[in-house]
């Protein structure tokens, strides 16, 4: 690709002026055929019967040796041009300076500038600018135009004045800087939308390989076929969910039921969802779509597996539940919180009886059970990060239950620790570790037995 190529900047004048290599060489080695048939031209007029009415006798010679050599130079430059011994800005300048200057001796050969070979010049200056560009194309005007001002002077000092020479000189001479500038500014354009374009079909590369990867990676299989039922391409999920290492090339081949369920969203568009199972009963929900392009028309058929599917419900539904029950909770805080302090301040009534007063301890330790309760369903639906730290497993257990049978003191010398090998440190969340102990023993107390 052209956007991949070294830059060049063919002339030291030339600023702001970089043209793709391949398109830089491509561009001369057009420059050197054309300069190779003009050469073969001039070389057949001189042999014709026009040239012998048009080329002067005095200066036959001149034109002979001129078109020769410009012959011979174009030769040579060609076969330099195929094997780049030398650079570009090397060849495309010189050939540039060498064609004005030999174009105009020709010019002057054959009849001056009423000849029209001067005209040939405004080639040349405008591969100037496409080939070299900026300031170095200024410059070759310049030159082309001194260079045929320089012959007029020359044919007037030695033949004499003809004003309507000069005129067609000044017309001449502006044309070249017209068309040098112009060709410069279509050479700079030309880059741009080039560089644009390849900056874009890069960007359609990448998108495409993203695209390309994501497909591929997508837990869901993916499966196009054509309207012949053929498999064009599906990704590596399909032939995993199939039961398969890969994937036939007809849709028949691939899944029986799968191909049954096609034909049936065939008739009917509006079934696009069947679930079907697959050699190994595992069970997949199928979605059909069709996929028109310009030239044909393709479908797509998506499987996915129904218990990841069933999952994610699950998953979802256990969301839902953890958030309603975190509302519950704040729900039931608010008015376990008004109970809890009617019952302490009925506790502290001087009037109240022995009985009441064990009824008001009743109503405290329950609102407290209760309040206990609302925090754990609480701490669930939060969901704090754990925190991990290496506990020494043997000191750390026989500190729980030390405090644990300190807080449950109708508890005490119902558990025993044992331990037959050396405890290895482990890593974990020691708040954690203590919550789901707390749950075990106090399991154990409620449904369990002492063994005898």
């Amino acid at each position: 690709m052209l956007v991949n190529s070294p830059m060049l900047s063919p002339c030291p004048f030339s600023k702001g002026y970089t043209i793709p290599a391949a398109q830089a060489w491509s561009l001369l080695k057009g420059f050197y055929a054309y300069r190779l048939i003009l050469a073969c031209l001039f070389l057949i007029f001189f042999y014709s019967r026009l040239g012998a009415v048009l080329i002067s006798t005095e200066k036959t010679q001149l034109y002979l040796y001129v078109s020769g050599f410009y012959f011979l130079f174009a030769c040579a430059a060609c076969v330099m041009v195929l094997y780049k011994k030398v650079s570009y800005a090397a060849q495309a300048q010189s050939a540039i300076f060498i064609d004005i200057f030999l174009i105009t001796l020709i010019m002057h050969a054959a009849g001056g500038i009423s000849s029209g070979v001067g005209a040939l010049m405004l080639v040349t200056t405008a591969a100037g600018g496409l080939l070299v560009g900026g300031r170095c194309a200024m410059l070759f005007a310049a030159l082309a135009s001194l260079f045929v001002f320089a012959e007029q002077a020359y044919t007037f000092r030695v033949e004499g004045f003809n004003s309507a020479y000069y005129a067609y000189a000044g017309m001449l001479g502006a044309g070249f800087f017209c068309l040098a500038f112009l060709s410069y500014i279509l050479a700079k354009r030309t880059e741009q939308s080039e560089l644009i374009s390849s900056q874009r079909k890069e960007t359609i590369v990448s998108l495409e390989e993203l695209n390309q990867y994501i497909i591929q990676n997508m837990p869901s299989g993916i499966i196009i076929i054509d309207q012949q039922q053929r498999v064009t391409s599906y990704n590596e999920a399909s032939p995993r969910l199939l039961g398969e290492e890969s994937l036939a090339n007809t849709l028949l081949a691939v899944s029986v039921p799968l191909t049954l369920a096609f034909n049936n969203w065939l008739m009917d568009p509006h079934k696009n969802f069947v679930i079907i199972s697959t050699s190994e009963q595992v069970e997949l929900q199928v979605h059909f779509n069709s996929l028109p392009t310009k030239h044909a028309l393709f479908f797509m058929i998506t499987l996915e597996d129904v218990a990841l599917y069933k999952q994610r419900v699950q998953q979802s539904k256990l969301a839902s539940l953890g958030l309603l029950t975190a509302n519950m909770a704040h729900e039931i805080r608010n008015p376990l919180g008004a109970i809890s302090h009617a019952g302490q301040l009925l506790a502290e009534s001087p009037d109240l009886a022995a009985e009441d007063v064990r009824l008001t301890e009743i109503i405290q330790t329950h609102a407290l059970r209760m309040n206990l309760i609302i925090e754990d369903i609480l701490q669930l639906s939060r969901r704090k990060d754990s925190r991990r730290e290496c506990i020494h497993l043997k000191p750390w257990l026989e500190e729980f239950f030390i405090i644990f049978e300190a807080e449950n003191p109708e508890h005490q010398n119902k558990f025993f620790l044992s331990f037959e090998e050396e405890i290895q440190d482990i890593l974990f969340d020691s708040g954690h570790l203590t919550q789901i102990l707390n749950n075990l023993c106090e399991n154990a107390i409620k449904y369990g037995s002492a063994k005898t």
